[in-house]
């Protein structure tokens, strides 16, 4: 949905002071950023891509290259849904899956993979697009990476590369492994929160999703669902991604176990397995995509895949601010609800914001 993006500067950010500057324009920053100019106080989202929406990614079609469901009880995604007037559908569930194992692949009557759930008519970057767009046309700055934070006095001054800025609060809400490895803190984070944030997984940092583009839903012509199982890969596990009454047909999965630095999984690779799993019309899509998370340099840091400890989402010490209370944290891991959602991004938002607003 990149034609929905909003404007935005992408010049030298002045000095001027502002309240709140929040790192990364993701889902929780764009909307903690909703939160913090509805209350009334001057914000800034320093976003170090060309493009809001973070790890919601999606194609001009609405293929979702990124985030993909929400689900039954999710209510600040709905309610946020519900304001953008974001267009929704169900998750395709009927028919039945299909398991691959050494032997090759059976028909598994029913689909115990799926559950009900709602995807983006034209993905889940839209919601990001939306929520962008109804910020003041100053205040999402793209291509503006942040590598220092200093407290100065009774403020905290925020440094890049083509940016400079000065805030009584700042937000981070990019994976804490990825501010680990990128910005720099004065003075230094305290040992066990510095220990933590460079501990801590990046949802989905280290899969590879794979997105097959038809020109029909060929498989529900079959009574499949478009779900199957892999213990053989590369593909671990796949979906239907097909829009509403079946438009815009695909099969999505993601490939994971890869080793640190090694090649994600090929075309020819992925076309194999499509073929044994759901059929020869499974060789002909209208297009592969092969969307490799490790790669998103603003996103994922090197040796995202050596993180596995995801005991460390939603932590007691990501809920409280640093930096005299002005350092809050805000990506999906640090949600203590439904953390590597889109809800856990939200409701880490709102605890940041509610955190700031109660201090002034």
């Amino acid at each position: 949905m990149r034609d929905q993006e909003p404007s935005h500067q992408d010049s030298t950010v002045s000095a001027a002071p502002t309240d709140v500057v929040v790192v990364g324009a993701g889902i929780a920053g764009l909307h903690a950023a909703s939160l913090v100019a509805d209350a009334g106080r001057s914000v800034v989202v320093l976003e170090a891509s060309g493009r809001v929406g973070g790890r919601l990614r999606s194609t001009p079609d609405g293929a979702d290259l990124g985030a993909t469901w929400f689900w039954p009880g999710e209510q600040r995604v709905a309610s946020l849904v519900a304001k953008h007037a974001i267009a929704t559908h169900s998750q395709y569930l009927d028919g039945d899956a299909v398991y691959h194992a050494a032997e090759g692949a059976q028909r598994v009557d029913g689909n115990p993979l799926d559950v009900p759930s709602r995807r983006f008519v034209h993905g889940a970057e839209s919601l990001a697009a939306a929520v962008a767009a109804s910020l003041p046309s100053d205040v999402v700055r793209l291509l503006q990476p942040v590598s220092s934070i200093r407290q100065t006095n009774d403020r905290l001054a925020i440094d890049g590369p083509a940016s400079m800025v000065t805030a009584q609060h700042v937000i981070i809400a990019i994976p804490p492994a990825l501010a680990a490895q990128d910005i720099s803190f004065d003075p230094p984070l305290p040992d066990r929160l510095a220990q933590l944030i460079s501990q801590t997984p990046v949802w989905m940092g280290g899969i590879t999703k794979v997105v097959a583009r038809y020109d029909r839903p060929f498989w529900r012509d079959q009574g499949l669902a478009g779900s199957g199982i892999s213990h053989i890969g590369p593909v671990r596990e796949f979906h239907d991604m097909s829009g509403p009454d079946g438009a815009a047909a695909a099969l999505f999965g993601f490939v994971s176990g890869q080793a640190p630095g090694s090649a994600t999984a090929t075309h020819d690779e992925v076309l194999a397995q499509l073929i044994v799993m759901f059929g020869p019309d499974a060789g002909e899509p209208v297009e592969l995509i092969i969307q490799d998370w490790r790669q998103e340099r603003h996103t994922t840091p090197a040796g995202a895949e050596q993180l596995a400890n995801y005991q460390t989402y939603g932590h007691p010490d990501y809920q409280h601010p640093t930096f005299e209370g002005r350092l809050h944290w805000a990506s999906t891991e640090t949600g203590t609800v439904s953390p590597g959602h889109i809800e856990g991004a939200l409701q880490a938002a709102e605890r940041a914001v509610d955190s700031i607003l109660a201090k002034s």
